[in-house]
């Protein structure tokens, strides 16, 4: 076998193997698009109705139903302000823990912090409830913000250990000739240079508090219900509304997917490079 037809093989198989890969992947946003658009006669229709203006004519009484429902924009406020709290409370706390333990090795706190993030949540759940219920804190935002912690604090401050351990210590050598403190170190210096490392952790606090469901399941009740607790709402003994489910999974998933693919170069840049150049 000749060079160009190993060549021609091998994008072959790399092609191949990117469509076995995203297809699966693909076909699930696009089933869960097309499940919105169709009535509750055609989403029970076997065999499954796969085409719109093929096998079946796209109805927005769905969409129309869920932007209708008053519940549903209360949760996506709660939503929201309980993943902008989460993250920034993972932040101010993450990254200045996450300087500590890169430039004084504080491997137990480090290691604590591994064990936090690798420990299942529902470890935490009976005595997040029994303390927030004695509070009298159980339905409300700094609660959740609190739990939701558990799993994007752990996330972001391992981040940015690896951010600032890459940092050469001629920087900090220098900075304290120059006569800045180790505070001064930290915000003039440190923070600017992990500025990608910041950003990827901000992203991934947000998407992991937007995303999560038993804490919001245990600890929120009507005032402060977020998305993923009211799909719930759309499922019963009687019937599952999988076309207001549908609708309203979208309405849940499109903000990450925008959010992911709005700043993926960051992304990629904190994941991957985590480094100084210069």
């Amino acid at each position: 076998m000749t060079y160009r037809w190993k060549r021609i093989l091998g994008w072959v198989a790399f092609y191949a193997f990117i469509l076995f890969t995203w297809v699966p992947i693909f076909f699930v946003f696009y089933w869960m698009v097309a499940t919105s658009l169709k009535t509750f006669l055609q989403n029970a229709s076997i065999p499954p109705l796969f085409l719109p203006y093929v096998h079946f004519e796209p109805t927005l009484e769905n969409w129309s139903l869920i932007f209708g429902e008053s519940q549903f924009w209360q949760t996506a406020w709660n939503s929201l302000v309980v993943a902008a709290g989460c993250t920034a409370l993972s932040l101010v706390v993450g990254i200045p823990c996450a300087f500590g333990v890169a430039k004084w090795r504080y491997k137990r706190l480090a290691a604590s912090l591994l064990l936090l993030r690798i420990a299942p949540g529902v470890v935490f759940l009976v005595p997040w409830f029994i303390l927030f219920t004695k509070l009298h804190l159980v339905d409300t935002y700094p609660a959740l913000i609190l739990t939701h912690s558990i799993v994007s604090l752990p996330l972001a401050t391992w981040l940015m250990i690896g951010f600032f351990e890459d940092l050469p210590p001629d920087l900090e050598e220098a900075a304290r000739i120059d006569g800045c403190s180790i505070y001064g170190h930290f915000w003039r210096i440190a923070l600017p240079l992990v500025k990608p490392g910041i950003i990827t952790a901000t992203i991934l606090s947000f998407i992991a508090s937007w995303n999560n469901f038993l804490f919001s399941l245990i600890l929120a009740q009507n005032r402060t219900r977020t998305l993923p607790i009211i799909l719930i709402s759309y499922m019963s003994f009687e019937a599952t509304e999988w076309g207001k489910l549908a609708a309203a999974s979208t309405l849940v998933t499109l903000p990450v997917i925008l959010l992911t693919l709005f700043v993926q170069r960051h992304i990629v840049k904190g994941l991957a490079v985590g480094a100084v150049k210069g």
